[in-house]
């Protein structure tokens, strides 16, 4: 098997955890879960994150094949359009993001001018399908339950599951966004934790504990079948669900879900211009936590 290169970036304002994953072989690479720095208070975009992995690229001689996403996230801006502009690459996401799109695009309501076709991306992926970073192969598992569009990418002996696990002490993403659905989050995990042991989980996200200090990363999936607060071996279907549907009733929003989904619902793109020129994003009112 051929082992890929992983190297991780870290963003603490949104406890978002992006990738470059090289193939050894090449100088092929892909940049997984992208970060565009946002100062909600202010209005104000920065290209900071995005640059410390421009640098790293290209002080490394890498060539990007691919701007990948795990779903449309809902905590973080996508750096991709920036990240493609400077680098290069494909851009890709879940097949039914269009499922995402149609959903907030109506809550936001997005005009004409908003494609509902996930078009705004280079490759909509398919259970099952594969892609290539050099010599590496990656093949897509759809592990819906936090949004209908998630995806974990496996590429060699490395699985990137966006926000379907966090590292054992934390336990499972939520599911009570719109279009989530905790059953099925449980059978997407039991997808994942049916990868051989040995394979290398790689988190989008960490908070720490009560109990552990220092941010980490990197779990594998007999870590995971043991130790996972919500799902370790054992746990049942429905035990998972009624844990998941109390838990998620007591979580606050995430403080830019807002910002987030316009721009990510656009693979990165902000809202067209107003008449004057201006970009908005619109904060809809009462529209979240409804029942």
């Amino acid at each position: 098997m051929n082992i890929p290169t992983v190297t991780h970036f870290f963003d603490e304002p949104t406890n978002t955890f992006s990738y470059v994953v090289r193939d050894p072989m090449s100088r092929a690479c892909a940049i997984l879960d992208s970060v565009l720095d946002f100062d909600y208070a202010a209005g104000r975009t920065d290209v900071r994150s995005a640059d410390a992995v421009i640098d790293f690229i290209q002080k490394g001689g890498l060539e990007v094949a691919w701007i990948l996403e795990t779903h449309v996230h809902a905590d973080h801006l996508s750096a991709a359009p920036y990240l493609n502009e400077k680098l290069g690459g494909k851009t890709g996401i879940g097949a039914r993001i269009t499922e995402v799109q149609e959903i907030f695009g109506k809550a936001f309501n997005a005009g004409t001018e908003f494609a509902r076709d996930g078009s705004q991306f280079d490759r909509l992926f398919e259970e099952g399908d594969t892609f290539a970073i050099g010599n590496l192969e990656g093949r897509v598992l759809h592990t819906p339950g936090h949004t209908p569009a998630c995806l974990t990418y496996v590429i060699g002996d490395a699985a990137f599951v966006g926000d379907t696990l966090f590292m054992p002490d934390y336990g499972t993403a939520r599911c009570d966004f719109p279009g989530g659905d905790a059953r099925a989050m449980y059978r997407s995990i039991q997808r994942i934790l049916a990868l051989l042991p040995e394979t290398r989980l790689f988190m989008c996200h960490d908070y720490k504990t009560a109990e552990r200090e220092e941010y980490r990363h990197e779990t594998h999936v007999a870590e995971q079948r043991a130790h996972n607060i919500h799902v370790h071996e054992g746990v049942s279907e429905d035990e998972f669900v009624r844990m998941r549907i109390e838990r998620d009733s007591t979580l606050d929003m995430p403080r830019l879900i807002l910002p987030s989904v316009q721009v990510n619902m656009r693979a990165g793109h902000m809202p067209p211009p107003e008449s004057n020129g201006q970009v908005y994003l619109k904060v809809p009112l009462n529209l979240l936590g409804q029942e």
